[in-house]
């Protein structure tokens, strides 16, 4: 492997470019003069081989000669997939363990190894299940592959996956994020520290949890099920003495089996399978810490290797309330993650979501004047829908003022045989849309996304092994984009969507780049859209603005009082609801060439305050992340309550001391 590095470091010297294709020729020809498997030589493998040589044999690394601009250009070479951290933060997803769901919906899949609609064979799934669901390791594992892959892991975006977060007990909740935090504030990598000491205050009393919701069974349940999965891959030793034994795998596999056939509910399978177990239950003695404990931990994140800048955690809409949202907001949340699937209440109802609309609506707004980013989950193709009423629901959701989202996942309903919907399509009340037609909807729906939301998927990380019906093509969005483009030739059409025109990796202009602002209504605010964007359209940065209307924020304050809370927001006050902006993430502290490092973002700030001011707004608030914190500090904004707040002034918006 040293002779392909010598080889792609002669060539950047000489200025050539080293792609992709270069480096297979590359690595064939090295694979051919070893004689060995070109698969030794794989691109996964150098920047590990690189980053080893340069860590553990330092002589040998600087005989190589390599100035920090080759090595800039050598780890571009060696990078693996570029566009995770293209938006200029990596992200690192972490599944919860386990645990009964309060939702009885007929298309969510039951594997009883996972939390309630996600399935072991999913990538993250997959790797939570190796680590035992535990959240220290899971961050472990995800940093040390993004750092192989040469991704910069300076900015984090932690997204916490596992169904409905207010489910879980409210201990589990503060352990899992402490956790979180601890495991980026420790710098921990694989094979360089250890598992996590599972620190903190122990639950002596061991109270058992009764599983609720639909079909709940009245078997007990303990209230932080261990970090152990039903898989016997896992030494039980190699987690440390909080770890149980993994659970029985024929066990578990005659009550997954008893769910498929509809003969025990998922709850009443997780309370057989978990909520017997000892072991289970002993683990979960410590798992639960103090908000304290969080809090001395987010302290240390703020100025870490490792800084959190984003932390998103998945509801629903009917567990949104103001109460919850407080709660949410004290652990470090940004962003939150919303199972909508539809608006239409005839197909809410008929795939038993167990909500209204008006709930919906109502979450909205909440999350709005609570200053969240909202990132939304619609489906298509469910029960009861068709392809020209899911066109209808879709543009009624991203138009109507009571919802607009920020961001979506946009995925069609794919049968999983653990889940109800596969009785409705024995039965032929259900059938999978043909590949035309769901294209088709799909073309429809980005169209119709206006230019302030961002759709983030199309499909989820199910393996076609796992789907009974339905989509199973995995570039499903490049056939979505591939029509897109045909048709916007044809008609003059224009993709507005955030996602479609990031520029991702690319090099800009900044003297190109013009400010633009896309106003819009909600029932609780005005928002205020603001984008960099190329002569070309492409987007480079953005900020979301919101102006709470007075009426919104008073019936807020008036409702929290009530609940013996007070309100983290006042009359007056503009809120900052995120800032974003494009580029290959760099190391903090370091210059780069792409658009986040020539002040963008700053003037985004500069800008959102002067058009609060010009509103009448006197203060602005800021949802910072626990990471950016030092940033909004440089800018003038003070820590305030649940936010950082500026005043804002009528010469000079920010403070530039």
């Amino acid at each position: 492997m040293e002779e392909i590095i010598l080889q792609i470091l002669d060539a950047l010297r000489r200025g050539e470019t080293v792609d992709d294709r270069a480096l297979v020729k590359l690595v064939h020809v090295q694979a051919r003069r070893a004689g060995g498997d070109k698969r030794a030589f794989a691109k996964r493998r150098l920047l590990p081989f690189y980053q080893r040589v340069k860590r553990e044999e330092p002589e040998r690394w600087a005989r190589w000669g390599i100035t920090p601009e080759l090595e800039e250009g050598l780890i571009k070479v060696l990078r693996m997939k570029p566009r995770r951290s293209a938006s200029g933060v990596a992200t690192i997803t972490v599944i919860t363990k386990p645990w009964p769901c309060s939702g009885s919906c007929i298309f969510c899949p039951s594997d009883v190894r996972m939390p309630k609609s996600y399935l072991a064979d999913e990538p993250a799934c997959a790797r939570a299940e190796q680590a035992c669901f535990d959240p220290y390791l899971q961050v472990s594992a995800r940093l040390t592959a993004l750092s192989q892959m040469g991704h910069a892991t300076d900015k984090i975006e932690l997204i916490v996956l596992g169904g409905t977060w207010s489910d879980y007990p409210a201990e589990y909740q503060i352990w899992f994020m402490r956790e979180l935090f601890r495991a980026l504030n420790d710098d921990a990598t694989v094979g360089e520290s250890g598992p996590s000491a599972r620190v903190g205050s122990s639950d002596e009393s061991g109270a058992a949890f009764a599983p609720s919701g639909p079909s709940a069974s009245s078997a007990s349940f303990g209230r932080a099920a261990a970090s152990a999965p039903p898989s016997a891959s896992a030494s039980p030793a190699s987690f440390g003495p909080a770890a149980p034994a993994p659970l029985d795998p024929v066990a578990t596999e005659a009550v997954q089996r008893e769910v498929t056939d509809g003969h025990l509910s998922y709850n009443q399978a997780i309370a057989q399978l978990y909520g017997t177990s000892t072991a289970w239950q002993e683990a979960a003695r410590v798992q639960c810490a103090t908000m304290d404990e969080l809090e001395r931990e987010q302290r240390r994140n703020e100025t870490a290797r490792h800084r959190v800048v984003g932390l998103v955690i998945e509801t629903r809409p009917d567990a949104i309330t103001p109460e919850a949202l407080v709660a949410i907001r004290c652990m470090g949340a940004t962003k939150i993650q919303m199972g909508v699937q539809s608006v239409d209440q005839r197909v809410l109802d008929a795939n038993g979501r167990g909500i209204r609309v008006a709930q919906i609506e109502r979450a909205f707004s909440l999350l709005r004047l609570f200053g969240f980013k909202i990132h939304a989950h619609f489906m298509v193709n469910l029960l009861g829908s068709t392809p020209e009423a899911d066109r209808l629901d879709y543009q009624r959701f991203v138009a109507d003022l009571a919802f607009q989202p920020d961001e979506v996942k946009l995925y069609p309903c794919a049968l999983i045989e653990s889940s109800r919907l596969r009785g409705r399509y024995e039965a032929g009340e259900w059938r999978p849309y043909t590949e035309d037609e769901l294209v088709s909807v799909l073309v429809d729906d980005v169209l119709a996304t206006p230019a302030y939301c961002r759709v983030s998927r199309m499909i989820r990380d199910f393996s076609s092994g796992d789907i009974m019906a339905g989509n199973k093509k995995p570039n499903l969005r490049q056939m979505v984009e591939s029509r897109l483009h045909v048709r916007c030739e044809q008609t003059g059409e224009r993709v507005q969507e955030i996602r479609f025109r990031e520029i991702a990796t690319s090099e800009v202009d900044v003297r190109a780049l013009r400010l633009e602002v896309v106003p819009y209504e909600t029932p609780a605010t005005s928002e205020r859209f603001l984008q960099w964007v190329t002569p070309e359209g492409r987007i480079a940065g953005f900020l979301r603005l919101s102006l709470p209307k007075a009426a919104a924020v008073e019936a807020l304050a008036s409702e929290l009082r009530t609940a013996g809370c007070e309100p983290p927001v006042q009359p007056g006050e503009a809120m900052i609801r995120e800032v974003h902006v494009y580029g290959m993430a760099a190391r903090v502290g370091e210059e780069g060439v792409a658009a986040q490092h020539h002040g963008l973002g700053r003037k985004l700030v500069e800008r959102a305050c002067e058009l609060a001011r010009e509103a009448g707004y006197e203060r602005i608030n800021v949802i910072s992340a626990v990471g950016t914190r030092e940033y909004y500090r440089h800018l003038g904004f003070y820590d305030h309550g649940l936010y950082q707040q500026c005043k804002i002034r009528t010469e000079g918006i920010l403070h530039h001391g």
